[in-house]
């Protein structure tokens, strides 16, 4: 029987709160009972508190007594949650809870993303502005809205808002870890038009092509692992059968959202039916193929052939072979490594969603980069190419990193926090990965930023987790921070 008393967990108020976060439904863009939780916490504490235009809530908690001279630190975390799930999970994320449990060592969800990201770190502020009994200089809080699916909430913050010097963060996944900077984004959206073709009335077989049991996960944190990206895996197929055994494309769904690496996708085709076993032989071939290539990444890799009902209708053919020829060609993945921070990604993308309708193919590609001109120039590379092979491309949404300054008057106190309360220095280290820092920073240059958080494991997926023993330490180093923050 799973144990759901997460209440019963240490630190209490943090878990308090998230277990009450965790039944609320806050997928992006549906944040509106979220916010109404925040708000109605906030109120009954007496605490000084609005919603902005942004759909961002900001509140205020003065100094405690004899720290009026500290610096002002802003406690910032995002409301919405990354809804994926399984597909064999009957789920609604916008009107059922997370059933949230304790599974040994964490806390995890049956079937769903678990929402630790971030409401670990909404938990955690909610938790400071609630006890009375700690030591602080003047604190702000701020909870920002939509930023699994673009960081609307930063990119709508009011300037002059926020008052403070110092803002944490609260939206990392490895405890120990303090990072003191960020990727920038850029999101390329592909469009192929074309007038449907009428299927065939005979010589062949419908049949839907399905890639599913990859690992997937976060596409800036998880794309250092080199996971396989579905959708492309799918393309390369198509591609080979389409030109080696005349196979027709119908339709095709893959991937699903923009910061995900694709886990599952699916194609409709036609098969000519003398070709029909070879096509069936091929696709096992091309499976053991797969699973050798990503051998000790991806342990699951299935890919199947299963006849189904023959489409009315097929993409535009000579539409199709410029979509296969293009995908096939799409950068995706790791592009570089910085040469500043070992082991850090400098530059990727993911080719995160194919999908047709009746008469259009959109995509959609993340690009990240902690250098602008290289994200620039990638973007115009996927234009180019998806230009080339007769498509649009719109480059949108475009956000800067946020630059490291190791020489951090917050950075140094934090550092030093941390090695008395646990004996060691933590780890100093960048994220490819789009944090609201960067974009906070842009609108507030003189902010002294980290970011920090509990253990997080397989954020964005249905197997997400966070570590119980990690929220402990991570909280207690906020308050251990707080109650040492630099004088004015």
């Amino acid at each position: 029987m799973m144990d759901k008393n997460l209440e019963a967990l240490k630190p209490a108020l943090v878990w308090k709160h998230f277990a009450r976060i965790a039944r609320i439904p806050h997928p992006s863009h549906h944040e509106e009972q979220i916010r109404k939780y925040v708000l109605d916490t906030l109120r009954t504490l007496g605490l000084e508190c609005r919603e902005d235009a942004g759909h961002n809530i900001y509140a205020r908690k003065p100094a405690s007594k004899g720290m009026e001279d500290r610096k002002g630190v802003i406690l910032q975390a995002h409301l919405d949650m990354v809804p994926q799930k399984n597909n064999d999970k009957e789920f609604d994320f916008l009107t059922d809870p997370i059933e949230a449990y304790i599974d040994g060592e964490w806390v995890t969800a049956n079937g769903t993303t678990l929402g630790a990201d971030n409401g670990i770190g909404a938990a955690a502020i909610l938790a400071v502005l609630e006890d009375d009994t700690l030591e602080h200089g003047p604190i702000e809080a701020l909870f920002t809205a939509t930023e699994e699916v673009g960081m609307d909430g930063a990119f709508g913050l009011e300037g002059g808002m926020l008052q403070g010097d110092i803002l944490l963060n609260l939206d990392s996944e490895t405890e120990g870890e303090l990072y003191v900077g960020c990727a920038g984004g850029l999101d390329a959206n592909i469009t192929f038009g074309y007038e449907a073709e009428a299927a065939p009335a005979a010589g062949y077989r419908a049949a839907k092509l399905t890639v599913k049991g990859l690992k997937g996960g976060h596409s800036g944190i998880q794309i250092v692992t080199q996971r396989a990206n579905a959708n492309k895996l799918l393309f390369r197929f198509l591609l080979d059968e389409a030109q080696r055994r005349g196979l027709l494309l119908a339709s095709v769904d893959g991937g699903g959202l923009r910061n995900a690496i694709p886990r599952e996708a699916e194609a409709v085709v036609l098969v000519p039916e003398a070709q029909w076993n070879d096509v069936a032989a091929e696709l096992k071939s091309y499976e053991a193929a797969v699973r050798t290539e990503y051998a000790g990444i991806e342990d699951s890799i299935s890919l199947a052939m299963t006849e189904c009902a023959a489409p009315a209708e097929l993409i535009a053919r000579e539409t199709a072979g410029r979509l296969m020829r293009a995908v096939a060609a799409c950068p995706d993945g790791v592009q570089r490594m910085s040469v500043a921070m070992p082991g850090l990604v400098q530059t990727s993308t993911n080719l995160a969603r194919v999908v047709s309708d009746s008469r259009s193919v959109k995509l959609q590609c993340l690009l990240r980069s902690s250098v602008n001109t290289e994200k620039a120039a990638l973007g115009a590379a996927i234009a180019a190419l998806f230009t080339l092979a007769g498509a649009e491309t719109e480059l949108s949404g475009s956000y800067d990193g946020w630059n490291p300054n190791m020489a951090s008057p917050i950075l140094k106190a934090m550092t030093e926090s941390y090695e008395a309360l646990y004996g060691k220095r933590p780890l100093v280290t960048a994220i490819h990965a789009g944090l609201e820092c960067g974009i906070i920073g842009s609108k507030y240059p003189k902010l002294d930023m980290i970011s920090f958080g509990p253990t997080i494991c397989y954020p964005h997926s249905p197997d997400e987790k966070v570590e119980i023993a990690s929220v402990a330490k991570f909280y207690d180093f906020l308050v251990h921070t707080l109650r040492n923050v630099p004088s004015r």
